[in-house]
């Protein structure tokens, strides 16, 4: 999971020095103004000649032209959309989306650009599709018997956001706030071993700091690209905060990425007891949140609204921290891994990697499977995994083990 607070806090000057930076490369705001229809579509038209994104895959001239004077009622234009990927052109481990949404409106308003780019992350999903939603942990077939000696950590989470408020890319500071103290006022009704505490990031001490740091509850404190340039680090840290239960094994983060981040998460291999916890304490805060009025974006064909269209659907991604050192050399790995529909990443996020042969390895979709289905993607193919590592170590080959595509 990429880090909260990426600073050395070694010297309080140097947390300093680090915020000054940040300061320093953030944006000062979105790309909504009037001025650019003083020039030409072919004036204002991105140079995407050296990207590598789906939204330089996807848009064109005449598309740019076609977009370029419409906006969402809330005002976020098709340059808002794709500012962060004409400032990002690639990167080093996964192919980026390169655009996000400001609304829920976002989608429909530009769903020429959008509707391909949704098309092309997530494997042929058409604008026809109707996606499917499964909370019932009971569906989950094991689960509860990955090999603690192998798996380290196991993980669920998910993003959710709030109908009627603009997305984080987009949303003024009173929308924030307003979020922040709707999630306050909602999690601090959850009870039993789902009762927990929330914590403003502005009111940390450096004592809490330090102690979600070493919990590894921390999510990307505004240094990436992606982030800066799309909109999501304005204001920082206003309106943001982290939430968790007493134990530490359920926790939310408000309005980082998305409006909502959902987390069940516990050493070990039991998945299905991470699964069971994430779908219910889920359910719960939505039920808390529609008593307040408020339900979440969701429709029939886009599932969950989110602020990313890698995120569409469930928004779900199911991890566990699995060592695998000898599996991970074999010239197969890609391979193996894509036929089971699984992505790999480094344990201290996306932009790392592994460490002592350790991986993160979770689902790699998001938008056409429900949550019970991708969770059981993770479930049986991690399962595989360990099985060929055990093969591996013993001198055995694993060329029976070879799944088919799935």
């Amino acid at each position: 999971m990429p880090a909260l607070l990426t600073f050395s806090r070694v010297t309080s000057d140097r947390t300093a020095t680090k915020w000054c930076l940040v300061k320093e490369i953030m944006p000062f705001g979105n790309t909504h103004n009037k001025l650019k229809m003083n020039y030409s579509a072919e004036q204002e038209y991105p140079d995407l000649s050296q990207h590598n994104n789906h939204m330089a895959k996807v848009l064109t001239p005449e598309m740019y032209s076609n977009l370029r004077d419409k906006e969402t009622p809330s005002g976020f234009t098709v340059d808002d959309v794709i500012q962060t990927g004409v400032d990002n052109p690639g990167h080093p481990f996964i192919m980026t989306v390169g655009c996000v949404a400001g609304d829920e409106e976002t989608y429909e308003v530009f769903k020429e650009l959008l509707d391909p780019v949704i098309e092309d992350r997530h494997g042929g999903y058409k604008p026809s599709d109707k996606h499917k939603t499964d909370l019932n942990p009971d569906n989950l077939v094991g689960g509860d018997d990955l090999d603690p000696n192998y798996v380290l950590s196991s993980r669920v989470r998910t993003g959710r956001s709030v109908r009627g408020f603009c997305l984080p890319p987009h949303c003024s500071r009173g929308e924030r706030r307003a979020i922040e103290n709707m999630a306050i006022e909602s999690l601090a009704s959850l009870d039993g071993d789902l009762n927990g505490q929330y914590y403003a990031l502005k009111n940390m001490t450096d004592d809490e700091q330090q102690q979600l740091i070493d919990d590894h509850f921390l999510f990307d404190k505004p240094v990436s690209p992606l982030l800066l340039a799309s909109g999501m680090g304005r204001d920082w840290p206003d309106g943001r905060g982290i939430w968790h239960n007493d134990g530490k094994t359920f926790l939310v983060w408000v309005n980082e990425e998305d409006h909502l981040r959902v987390i069940s998460m516990q050493k070990g291999g039991n998945m299905k007891e991470v699964f069971h916890r994430f779908c219910t304490g889920l359910t719960k805060i939505e039920s808390l949140f529609k008593d307040k009025g408020h339900e979440f974006m969701w429709n029939e064909h886009l599932g969950y609204v989110l602020t990313c269209p890698s995120n569409l659907g469930t928004g779900l991604r199911a991890g566990v921290h699995v060592k695998l050192p000898n599996v991970s050399k074999h010239e197969k790995f890609g391979e193996i891994l894509k036929r089971l529909r699984l992505q790999k990443r480094g344990t201290g996020g996306v932009d790392t990697a592994a460490v002592g042969g350790v991986f993160d390895i979770s689902n790699a979709d998001r938008l056409g499977f429900s949550e019970v289905e991708l969770v059981q993607m993770v479930v049986d193919g991690v399962k595989t995994l360990v099985e060929m590592e055990k093969r591996l170590e013993g001198g055995q080959s694993f060329d029976d083990l070879m799944p088919d595509q799935k």
